[in-house]
């Protein structure tokens, strides 16, 4: 892998990791673009999976600086109200990935349900479209707000559904405000990250992640990669606060649809890319 594939590659995960169009799918289809990973060839992905993990590391920078006054508020109060509302709603995606993660690995690998699933997450969003404004702030969420949120994050374990969306929508529906459920989605994309990190870790680590692909890239690749996630991650955050309202859940909602219909056709009749 060259500089300028990595760089594409930490700028598509940093800008579609908060952007409500899924970053894994769309890893995996540049993967594919770019030559990185072969159609359903096994061998191959433990690479992208392993630089997906270090371009998270980008994406958590990104998130840490730009919602800083949040992270410091839930320092301040450690076991305040917005700590157990995180921690009940990551636990939906810790069974998730406890459950299904060998079945995860292998959809990954294949990527053989990636356009339905954009179907899927393009079909969330238009939902958002019809839903009125919701009016309690962060401090009046509730226990239920966090467990259906944390539920629609655990989806998100499929690779081309979206964390972002998936989190955001049921909050909406909920009634939570537009920049609270922003933000607590953001919030609760840390330990999710945080998670998957860990367990990408332990798999190179082990010598079953691509641990050998991975040293391979060389250090500068992966630096600059990790620094073009960090950058691009942190300008979706803003975009996301400061723009997303019901036009753009249509817009990223119309993309995500046709993105899924191009990938079935793409593997099913066209196989230009799978």
């Amino acid at each position: 892998m060259d500089a300028l594939k990595a760089i594409i590659m930490g700028l598509v995960q940093g800008a579609t990791e908060f952007l409500p169009v899924s970053s894994s799918g769309h890893l995996v289809l540049f993967g594919r673009i770019l030559g990185l990973t072969t159609a359903a060839t096994a061998d191959a992905d433990p690479f992208l999976r392993s630089y997906a993990t270090m371009l998270h590391m980008g994406t958590l920078l990104a998130v840490i600086v730009a919602l800083r006054k949040e992270l410091l508020g839930i320092l301040k109060d450690l076991f305040g109200k917005l700590t157990w509302l995180l921690v009940l709603g990551t636990i939906p995606a810790v069974v998730f990935a406890v459950l299904l993660g060998d079945v995860i690995d292998q959809l990954f690998t294949t990527g053989e349900t990636l356009g339905f699933e954009f179907i899927f997450t393009g079909l969330v969003l238009l939902v958002a479209v019809f839903l009125r404004p919701g009016q309690r702030g962060m401090p009046e969420m509730r226990w239920t707000d966090a467990l259906v949120g944390g539920v629609g994050q655990a989806l998100a374990i499929l690779p081309a559904v979206s964390r972002s969306g998936c989190t955001l929508v049921p909050l909406l529906a909920l009634g939570v405000e537009r920049k609270a459920a922003i933000r607590f989605t953001f919030l609760l994309s840390i330990p999710a990250i945080l998670g998957g990190f860990a367990l990408d870790v332990k798999g190179i680590l082990s010598g079953t992640g691509g641990a050998q692909e991975l040293l391979q890239a060389g250090v500068l690749n992966l630096g600059l990669g990790i620094a073009a996630a960090a950058v691009a991650g942190f300008l979706a955050i803003r975009l996301m606060l400061n723009l997303l309202h019901r036009r753009g859940f249509l817009w990223f909602g119309i993309y995500t649809v046709a993105l899924g219909a191009f990938v079935l056709l793409d593997q099913n009749v066209l196989h230009w890319i799978f």
